[in-house]
């Protein structure tokens, strides 16, 4: 009887997941449509609106409206606000290159691909949307350059109103989509972000009460788990600027969504040292200190839980970093607070907007690759006179700089991307010279754009091949060119077609041939610069930094790591984040216990590079300490507190903190 309840119960459960996956499948099927639908709604829009104004290229409306759509509303917004920007910025770039060498043309065509290495650089250097402006920025001067170059390559002077009509054109387009997205999306950025908060928050304050409870899980158990959890705050970044772009009310409290991600991190930080404190510990001795932390919790809110009495530098020491840990998730609490619309709660503060990747070198690496190969296509199309290698040169240019953000997967990206324009001219071909010549009003138009486009865009949400359908979406406009009367002219059709896909190529093949830095590379100067400057820390007066701008400096260098990060080495960056801020607590508190000396041997024997040494020396700092009758004690034994922080993290990774020794 119970093997036949089993069965049934098995049965039951097996069409209960069956149904619950097909539901899903059907639900991310009908949401994908309708963003295809969205898409071709922005992009007829935006059509219509330009050819009203007669616009010479009112294909570049269009081709921004699809460009700016996102499956997610916030995505949208954000995207067409920095596509704006890096527009504007491009324009008035190339119009004052022309200024300044208007009969130069090597002097004008060394400018552009200079410029256009510079906003590789900058693409490189920041994140999200701002990476996206940057390239933009490069490749609309490269447009617009391309619209006013003759056959050899020298402007014609008139690059003023180029750029305001392509500013103009492509604003059209950023409008048009912004008005169909907002008026078909109601948006839920904000509360996805809110989610997001809520459950790392969660997470990490169990992790952290989980140490701190009778029979805590080992240092080894629990490692991995933080370092998902780091993985997952570092992979906040994009939530955040899609709810600060469906929201404007959010966008003076960017610091406060910022700081929940640094408070998110520094509770991170500290339950690692928690644990690692723990696992020195006897068990017995673990258990008595996580008894009282966890009994003064209970009866002492945590503002206050620094201040109660301890017994040991251990017990100082577990109730710093648990008010620490427990003051970094109120930081996300109150973000969570004011996405939800809560103004009651005064700010904290955050950290600043657009902190620039910590090393420069990756980036001029993609400077580089950008100039060499724009300036390569330059050189071809000069010596070869092709009278499209202008269009060449700018698409060279548009891959060159749009992939420099994402070194790793350049490569691949500009395959796709390459294959991508290439499919996409196959379908402009069809439809230009197959199904066009019939059709007589716009509607008709509108509809035969419907036949492509509604397709592409719903291909496009999906994770499979995304790189490949974006420009099939995007870039289908570019090769169609529809005007208010359209001509089919099949010889310039497929030389521009040939000049896409060639400068796409050329740019695919310049980061085959000049690859970013390794991964090995990149992580090793990482972790070089990071000890670099702890050792600065340890030596320098007065402090290089504050308090608050070394929490920055650390956060931006985790987030900068590598994927191929080892796990161990994004420990071992937490380690030096913790170390660093013991450091500066030191300083404050032994110009009171008058051992600034002391202090200043151990932090010497440190920044020399030798674990043993400088364990030893923070060792009699911690003795003298110990045995200072005339100090404040509870100063001493907070001091106390911040050396086994320094000698935990040395014994640890002694073999990190002796790099370059």
């Amino acid at each position: 009887m119970s093997d036949a309840v089993d069965q049934h119960n098995g049965r039951t459960g097996f069409a209960s997941r069956l149904l619950g996956s097909v539901g899903g499948a059907l639900l991310r099927g009908t949401s994908a449509l309708l963003f295809g639908v969205r898409l071709w709604l922005a992009v007829c829009l935006a059509l219509y609106v330009a050819f009203w104004l007669e616009l010479d290229n009112a294909f570049w409306a269009g081709t921004s409206a699809a460009l700016v759509c996102q499956p997610r509303l916030g995505a949208s917004l954000r995207k067409a606000w920095f596509r704006m920007i890096g527009t504007v910025v491009g324009a008035a770039a190339i119009v004052l290159l022309t200024a300044a060498f208007p009969q130069d043309r090597l002097a004008f065509l060394v400018g552009l691909t200079l410029w256009v290495a510079l906003s590789a650089f900058a693409a490189t250097q920041l994140r999200n949307f701002a990476a996206y402006a940057a390239a933009l920025a490069g490749y609309t001067a490269a447009i617009i350059a391309g619209d006013q170059l003759g056959a050899t390559g020298g402007p014609d002077g008139n690059a003023f109103m180029l750029a305001v009509t392509r500013v103009a054109e492509i604003g059209i387009g950023i409008v048009s989509a912004g008005i169909v997205l907002a008026g078909t999306d109601l948006g839920a950025a904000p509360r996805r972000l809110a989610e997001l908060l809520g459950k790392l928050a969660a997470d990490i304050e169990n992790g952290l009460m989980a140490a701190l409870r009778p029979g805590p899980p080992s240092f080894l158990e629990t490692q991995e788990l933080r370092r998902d959890l780091i993985r997952r705050v570092t992979a906040l970044d994009p939530a955040i600027d899609e709810a600060v772009g469906e929201s404007w009310k959010l966008r003076q409290h960017w610091p406060v969504l910022q700081g929940a991600v640094d408070g998110l991190m520094v509770a991170l930080a500290a339950w690692r040292t928690v644990s690692v404190r723990l696992a020195s510990l006897g068990r017995d001795a673990a258990l008595h200190e996580t008894g009282r932390i966890m009994q003064r919790l209970s009866v002492s809110p945590m503002r206050r839980l620094m201040e109660t009495p301890a017994a040991t530098p251990s017990a100082r020491l577990l109730a710093d970093q648990t008010a620490r840990a427990l003051a970094g998730l109120g930081q996300a609490r109150n973000a969570i607070a004011k996405l939800a619309g809560d103004r009651s709660r005064r700010p904290l503060p955050g950290a600043a907007l657009g902190w620039p990747r910590p090393d420069p070198l990756p980036a001029l690496v993609e400077a580089m690759r950008a100039f060499a190969a724009v300036g390569a296509m330059a050189v071809f199309w000069i010596v070869s006179e092709w009278p499209s290698g202008a269009l060449a040169m700018t698409w060279t240019a548009i891959a060159s700089a749009l992939f420099a953000a994402r070194p790793d997967e350049g490569y691949g990206l500009a395959v796709s991307f390459t294959l991508g324009n290439f499919l996409a001219a196959v379908g402009a071909a069809i439809v230009t010279f197959g199904v066009l010549p019939n059709v007589e009003t716009f509607e008709g138009f509108a509809l035969v754009l419907a036949l492509y486009l509604v397709p592409v865009g719903t291909l496009m949400v999906q994770s499979w091949q995304s790189a490949m359908f974006a420009p099939m979406a995007g870039n289908f406009l570019p090769l169609l060119s529809p005007t208010n009367r359209m001509t089919y002219d099949i010889a310039q059709f497929y030389n521009s077609a040939l000049a896409i896909i060639v400068g796409c190529g050329v740019a695919a093949i310049a980061f085959r041939l000049l690859p970013p830095l390794s991964p090995k590379l990149r992580i090793g100067r990482l972790m070089s610069s990071t000890l670099r400057d702890l050792r600065r820390l340890a030596i320098e007066h007065p402090l290089p930094w504050s308090r608050r701008e070394w929490e920055r400096r650390m956060q931006s260098r985790r987030s900068a790591m590598p994927d191929a990060a080892h796990p161990t080495e994004r420990s071992q960056l937490g380690a030096a984040l913790s170390v660093g801020l013991s450091i500066f607590r030191l300083r404050r508190l032994t110009p009171g216990l008058r051992l600034e000396t002391e202090l200043g041997v151990a932090l010497q024997a440190f920044a020399h590079g030798s674990a043993a040494i400088a364990i030893a020396c923070f060792e009699r700092l911690d003795l003298r300490l110990a045995a200072c009758g005339t100090c404040d004690a509870a100063l001493a034994l907070d001091a106390r507190s911040q050396i086994l922080v320094i000698t935990d993290a040395l014994n640890e990774y002694a073999a990190f903190f002796e790099i370059g020794s």
